[in-house]
């Protein structure tokens, strides 16, 4: 592909809201984890929450929309400058030539969730529930494109927490079709108690903070997070990175496992630097899809040895946000291009006891050095696999 330039960017986490106080967190090797409850939820886990959600309504204008996956998606549009850099893009192209393309897994089911526990005594639904504008997995992208004054083409992805990796390889193609001149990217998903419970069903749901490339770790911990990046093939200034190649692949290995070698993740990988042009060892740094679960750990560390070798730098930033499902592949985007700018491939958390069956290297301490390209991982359920490479500035 020809590398499409990172115009603006924006990210929110539990690490808190924007750039500089996502990599204040990651120097700074702090965790936006703790041990909270959710709404009615009685789980004994730790959680990323993003602070503040519920007491900040939609304007008036949106308030179709208004529910915590859109308030979220409002909170880092609001961040870095990235609307401003929108509209600027859009005034230059035309709001016609603007698509937005976002991930998301869960969208708004909380306020579903919400209202089913008010039905009346005939079991009637609260007057005013919204689906479309709220549940509905569309809703994010209709509200980012009306509250972005857009006018362009709008999809969402939904392949779990693949999802928004999937669509900077959506956008590149519309770009290269030339059917838009610029994109709005990325991903949004909040928690819900159907995530909740789900992943605790699923045996997934660890009840210690979650330890990616553990011997001992026992499960992951859930996050929700938001995050956009405008994409543009001539940018007006200097660009903040570029995307330099997408690969994806579907194994279809099993519907909550990965393929136990990584097959699909591998493939995924390899077609990324493909589209690139990139030797693997051009890769100075990997953001591992790194759930903490042990299959998944174990896949993933297959797949980067057979790909990369054992010598590459890698780890998970999801001790640091927890794992924000859809929103992953986004937020992750945004660490990587961080990690560019700054010159630091951040270290995983709470690794205690490296597990001596996993081969790749690992880094558990913060590595500064200079970085000129960046891989990172999404991986979701069914074996929908992505692979994002990010170039840095200059």
């Amino acid at each position: 592909m020809t590398p499409l330039a990172v115009a603006a960017y924006t990210v929110v986490s539990a690490l808190g809201a924007g750039r500089d106080a996502t990599w204040a967190a990651l120097r700074a090797q702090r965790t936006g984890l703790a041990r909270q409850r959710f709404e009615s939820a009685e789980l004994d886990t730790w959680l990323g929450v993003v602070a503040g959600l519920d007491d900040t309504p939609l304007a008036a204008e949106f308030d179709t929309f208004d529910c915590r996956n859109n308030r979220l998606a409002e909170r880092a549009l609001n961040c870095d400058g990235f609307a401003a850099a929108v509209a600027a893009s859009a005034a230059r192209h035309g709001a016609h030539r603007v698509g937005v393309f976002l991930g998301t897994s869960t969208a708004g089911i909380l306020s579903t969730e919400i209202a089913y526990r008010q039905r009346d005594a005939q079991g009637a639904l609260p007057t005013g529930t919204r689906y479309a504008g709220t549940h509905d997995t569309y809703s994010v992208a209709a509200y980012v494109r009306a509250a972005l004054r857009l006018r362009g083409p709008a999809q969402v992805v939904s392949t779990a927490c693949s999802s928004s990796a999937k669509v900077f390889a959506t956008a590149a193609r519309m770009l290269a079709l030339g059917l838009v001149d610029a994109a709005v990217v990325g991903g949004v998903d909040s928690l819900c108690l159907t995530t909740l419970y789900g992943f605790r069903s699923l045996e997934l749901l660890a009840s210690d903070i979650c330890r990616p490339w553990d011997a001992q770790r026992t499960g992951l911990s859930l996050g929700e997070g938001a995050a956009f990046a405008l994409l543009e093939r001539e940018p007006q200034g200097a660009p903040l990175g570029w995307l330099l190649g997408t690969g994806e692949s579907s194994d279809a290995h099993h519907m909550s496992s990965p393929h136990p070698e990584g097959a699909g993740a591998a493939a995924a990988m390899r077609g990324a630097l493909a589209d690139a042009v990139l030797a693997p060892q051009a890769v100075g740094y990997i953001n591992l899809h790194g759930t903490g679960t042990p299959n998944n750990d174990a896949a993933e560390d297959h797949a980067v040895v057979q790909v990369f070798g054992p010598g590459v730098a890698c780890s998970s930033t999801k001790g640091h946000t927890g794992h924000a499902l859809g929103a992953a592949g986004a937020v992750e985007a945004a660490i990587s291009l961080l990690s560019l700018a700054h010159g630091m491939a951040p270290g995983g958390l709470n690794l205690c006891h490296p597990d001596a069956a996993l081969h790749a290297r690992y880094l558990h301490q913060n590595e500064e050095r200079p970085l000129k390209v960046v891989a990172s991982n999404s991986f979701g359920f069914g074996g929908t696999n992505a692979c994002l490479l990010f170039g840095a500035a200059a």
